[in-house]
């Protein structure tokens, strides 16, 4: 048993716990697991990622594959990448917030504060396959909503096209697991806006313009932008559900990559997809480092 240690405050001893090697080892069996899984499955395939983009397909150096990313294709996903996860993010953040909004101003634990909550929590995670497949029965081709407004009302949804499996399908399929994820990461925001602040701009005869423009739109304005770098860098890496909605053509940098680590056409240029991941890796970190600065922001009102 390792003895007490105590301390002197004020005059008095006080005991606190001390620290033996007993519980350090204990401390170092918990955390070990953790830093093994991260250092297999995030830190190794990045050294990976980082070490294969500056080589040729003979394993010598070369800045040709970084140079590739520029321009033709390869820079045209990229472009059609950051333009689907800014517009799917700008959809989320302000569906979400007003979402969010509603059920802050609500009872704290009313009925839609349950359902909402409980639902975001879900949809947030339902994507990849399944959630391609839920879109595919539903409006696809053969889909019952496609059926249902084609046999009712004469209305065809793919008049113009194959849209639902184009960006502007991707478009509506990111969104709808977007605004679940900004309910999730911003509701705590409004949670955090203290009624004493209203109460002081109502007695000094301020209006909820007032409060909005002065008080509470500042303080959740890092917050906001935050959660709308969030979701951008988590459209941005989502690979899964694309995969299973475009068979065809590689729109955007994901299914890029899998092109070059599994397709028989380009064989031999997987390091040219090393290459799109470590511009995929800049992007994402860039991204959530300035979610990190604007989280540290908004915490300073929390306090």
């Amino acid at each position: 048993m390792v003895a007490p240690v105590t301390t002197a405050v004020g005059g008095s001893e006080k005991a606190s716990p001390g620290r033996g090697p007993g519980r350090t080892w204990l401390a170092w069996l918990v955390v070990v697991p953790f830093l093994a899984y991260v250092g297999t499955f995030l830190l190794y395939p990045t050294v990976l990622v980082l070490a294969g983009s500056f080589q040729d397909s003979d394993g010598a150096f070369t800045l040709d594959n970084l140079a590739d990313l520029t321009r033709g294709v390869y820079l045209q996903a990229f472009l059609r990448s950051v333009e689907l996860s800014a517009v799917t993010a700008l959809l989320g953040a302000v569906f979400g917030a007003l979402l969010s909004w509603a059920v802050a101003v609500g009872k704290p634990e009313g009925l839609l504060r349950r359902v909402v909550v409980a639902g975001a929590g879900v949809l947030a995670q339902f994507g990849g396959v399944p959630l391609a497949f839920a879109f595919l029965a539903t409006i696809g081709f053969q889909g019952f909503v496609t059926q249902f407004l084609r046999d009712s009302f004469g209305v065809d949804l793919f008049a113009t096209g194959a849209w639902l499996f184009e960006l502007p399908g991707l478009t509506l399929v990111y969104t709808f697991f977007q605004i679940p994820l900004m309910v999730i990461v911003f509701l705590p925001a409004l949670d955090g806006l203290r009624p004493q602040w209203r109460e002081a701009v109502d007695s000094l005869g301020g209006s909820s313009w007032t409060y909005w423009r002065h008080v509470g739109g500042p303080i959740l304005l890092p917050a906001f932008l935050g959660s709308l770098l969030l979701l951008f860098a988590n459209a941005f890496s989502a690979y899964a559900t694309a995969a299973a909605l475009v068979s065809q053509g590689s729109p955007i940098v994901p299914l890029q990559i899998r092109g070059f680590l599994t397709g028989e056409v380009l064989l031999g240029q997987e390091n040219l997809g090393k290459a799109l991941g470590l511009g995929m890796v800049v992007v994402v970190g860039v991204a959530m480092g300035l979610y990190a600065l604007l989280q540290r922001r908004f915490a300073r009102w929390q306090r």
